[in-house]
């Protein structure tokens, strides 16, 4: 996860049509394809979004410096009713349309297959990228910021642009988990 962004460099055009390509060939459940992405490119939409979307204080000024320097943000949303619509279809046959047949909510976790492939776009494009959320405190004015239906959730925001020399997030001294720590094999114990 990158944090500061080259101001200079924006994202050539060509990549940031790979980027979004690449999302939308992420997995879906029944296909159902029912998220939506935003894509702020233009200083003053990005200008909009951070002011819309950035809770006042909290200690998180030099993060926050960083990431405004990037030149473009990609907002994934996940759409809850094209799911449950699409498995009230006759191939699927859940009528009721009933959002507690899930085991878990696919929309978000096919959304976030959609953000995760447009991380690893950006990496393999040569450039950097952060995954963040949206405080919900901030969702009200994000979403009339622009225009955003109700139904259609912002499941986070992704910055990306060429990366700039930044510090090293605290959180990383708490080292990357062992494998043997996280992973089961055959059965849980």
């Amino acid at each position: 996860m990158v944090r500061n962004f080259d101001p200079g460099r924006p994202v050539p055009p060509e990549v940031v049509d790979r980027l979004l390509e690449h999302a939308v060939r992420a997995p879906s459940a029944g296909f159902a394809q029912g998220w939506g992405f935003l894509v702020l490119e233009a200083a003053e939409d990005r200008e909009r979004f951070w002011a819309a979307a950035t809770p006042g204080g909290g200690g998180r000024e030099r993060w926050l410096a960083g990431m405004r320097r990037a030149p473009l943000i990609v907002v994934p949303h996940a759409n809850r009713s094209v799911y449950l619509e699409r498995y009230a279809e006759p191939d699927k046959g859940w009528a009721d349309r009933s959002a507690e047949r899930w085991p878990v909510p696919y929309w978000y976790v096919d959304t976030g297959f959609a953000a995760l492939l447009m991380l690893l776009t950006a990496v393999d494009e040569g450039l950097g990228a952060c995954f963040f959320g949206i405080p919900p405190q901030r969702l009200a004015a994000y979403r009339a910021a622009f225009g955003v239906p109700e139904d259609y959730q912002p499941i986070g925001a992704i910055t990306v642009g060429y990366r700039a020399v930044d510090h090293r997030s605290p959180s990383l001294r708490r080292g990357r988990r062992p494998v043997g720590e996280v992973v089961r094999r055959g059965r849980w114990s």
